[in-house]
């Protein structure tokens, strides 16, 4: 539906690409305001997520990552706190060393989202 009205909004075919069209028009997909939006949940709620350098002193490639908590349950799998610890562990390190800084990295993340407009979480693990 989002692709569509884009499309309406720039008089484009069907068969234009999307992508280049919600880069000049500096709007995120809806996959990527809901990778923004977890983030930005993330940031704020630091407290309440547990980081790899916690679980262990030693300084390994991950220490910047947060622990992904271990489950049996797919409905806390999927949820909120699971799903916000994956899509984190994917960003690149350049701005999960700004995560101190909410304002920088939200400023980061959207344009590392603009630029690769994800359509899908897959999309985005894929990356």
């Amino acid at each position: 539906m989002q692709k569509r009205i884009v499309r309406i909004m720039m008089s484009c075919s069907k068969r234009v690409s999307c992508r280049d069209l919600f880069r000049k028009l500096k709007i995120l997909p809806l996959m990527s305001q809901y990778i923004l939006t977890l983030m930005i949940f993330l940031i704020k709620n630091k407290s309440k997520f547990t980081a790899n350098s916690e679980i262990h002193n030693i300084n390994t490639r991950q220490h910047t990552n947060f622990h992904y908590p271990i489950t049996y349950l797919t409905g806390y799998q999927q949820g909120i706190y699971c799903s916000a610890v994956r899509v984190y562990n994917k960003l690149p390190l350049h701005i999960k060393q700004l995560s101190d800084d909410p304002k920088n990295f939200a400023i980061q993340l959207k344009k590392f989202l603009y630029h690769f407009s994800f359509y899908s979480l897959e999309e985005y693990f894929q990356h």
